[in-house]
């Protein structure tokens, strides 16, 4: 049974995110959703790790910022209207005497409130291509948050079998540690008997206590499992998070072409990638854009005084109006605008290569998980004959040596293969459960939201 800790550390070091979809086909234990009494099923740890990661609420607030961009540069389609109200005191104030009078040019109090109202009328796309890079910026951030909970689910699920399985080998040692007791104390009445030797039973005892050592590290490699459920959770100071479940076997049939159409229609990374493109061009494009005329009009209505007409008086409020249209057209930069189409261009032939390599990426991801799940179906049907094999040996071995033509050591290595072969066994069903996993991260298939 020495190899077992090597065996579960391998299993417990699967690396690669992937997340599960409800849905036929997926074991049994994968439909579970909730709390169960006081224990966590798969759905409730998954649902339970979502709401506690505080790094979601930050990308879902960084997509709702992005949204609200969004509006500001849709808000550049309407006018823009002011409202404004001044008050001035003058002293002194010119003033020419006329007569008996004295006329003054300026009042000392002036008096101006008015409303003004801007738009811009003609702007040859620099609007329109600002508001679409706002867009898939939204996108792209909405598109982040599918990928966080992605990955975030799957490592919550891998937690959640690393102690199932943990929970397994440990119930696989707790099987062999009790048949070696049987055995011994079999052999320490035979002992007693006078029919068998110390010898024997030393050797059992030696076995027994490697047993045990075994079962300590696989317990100490279950805790550590449940201190990272505690992380994920956001629950440090909790390290035995209860969960409810067993480790099972559930094959499915996978057609390889269908799950590489799948993932290259789904997967967010290619989502994520095409709104690089998208994004890149968008920003091109606005640069283009940004170097052409504009043209505005505005118009202000209000009330002032300082006027000098005839019958009234200069302290007297008049209504007035003010048209205005302005027409802009750059006409050197030094170069600034034509060196950031060079950077524009660089930067969307990044963005397509860099998809290019995603989408080789993402056939390999579906490829690898299909592999792993068929050699893992191989190693399980494996392990049921060598656990047939192995259990037939161990009672071979026990009638032997209970019948005085074998030996102890025949039964302790009976022993030792029986428990290795079942460990190989519940490893072939933790693989083929996390490959189903990763199946379902590499075709871009979710299932909590």
């Amino acid at each position: 049974m020495g190899r077992s800790p090597l065996l579960l550390g391998a299993a417990l070091l699967l690396a690669g995110p992937a997340l599960a979809q409800n849905q036929p086909g997926l074991p049994a234990s994968a439909q579970a959703i909730g709390l169960a009494s006081d224990s966590l099923t798969l759905g409730g740890t998954v649902q339970a790790v979502l709401d506690a990661n505080p790094g979601l609420t930050n990308l879902t607030e960084l997509a709702n910022a992005a949204s609200g961009r969004l509006a500001q540069s849709q808000a550049g389609f309407l006018p823009q209207i002011t409202g404004t109200a001044t008050y001035t005191r003058l002293d002194p104030v010119s003033k020419v005497a006329f007569g008996n009078d004295v006329l003054s040019f300026v009042p000392n109090n002036n008096f101006d409130a008015h409303l003004t109202a801007q738009y811009e009328l003609l702007d040859f796309g620099k609007r329109s291509a600002a508001t679409n890079l706002s867009r898939s910026q939204v996108q792209t951030a909405q598109d982040n948050v599918v990928v966080a909970r992605r990955d975030l689910a799957f490592n919550a699920a891998q937690v959640y079998y690393n102690i199932l399985f943990a929970r397994e080998s440990i119930q696989v040692q707790d099987a062999q540690i009790a048949s070696l007791v049987a055995h011994r104390n079999e052999m320490q009445k035979r002992v007693e008997a006078g029919v068998s030797t110390k010898f024997d039973v030393t050797t059992t005892d030696v076995r027994i206590t490697q047993a045990q050592n075994t079962k300590l590290d696989l317990q100490n490699q279950l805790r550590n499992q449940q201190v990272q459920l505690a992380r994920l959770l956001h629950k440090p100071q909790q390290a035995d998070v209860p969960v409810k479940g067993r480790l099972g076997y559930e094959p499915q049939p996978v057609d390889l072409e269908a799950e590489l159409a799948k993932a290259a229609q789904n997967r967010p990374e290619v989502k994520l990638s095409k709104d690089a493109e998208a994004t890149a061009e968008l920003q091109s494009k606005l640069i283009e854009h940004s170097n052409m005329p504009s043209l505005g009009v505005g118009a202000q209505v209000g009330g002032k005084n300082g006027y000098i007409l005839p019958n009234v008086a200069i302290t007297d409020i008049r209504f007035n109006t003010v048209g205005v249209a302005q027409l802009s057209v750059p006409i050197y930069d030094g170069g600034k605008n034509r060196k950031q189409r060079v950077e524009a261009v660089a930067n969307y032939r990044s963005a397509v290569a860099r998809t290019q390599d995603t989408q080789e990426q993402i056939r390999s991801d579906v490829r690898q998980a299909v592999n792993n799940m068929e050699f893992s179906k191989a190693r399980y049907d494996n392990a049921l004959q060598q656990v047939a094999q192995a259990t037939d040996a161990l009672t071979r071995a026990q009638g032997r040596y209970r019948y005085g033509v074998g030996q102890n050591l025949d039964v302790l290595d009976a022993e030792t293969q029986l428990a290795q072969s079942r460990l190989a066994r519940a490893q072939a069903m933790y693989n083929y459960t996390l490959g189903q996993y990763q199946l379902r991260r590499a075709t871009g298939e979710q299932i909590w939201q």
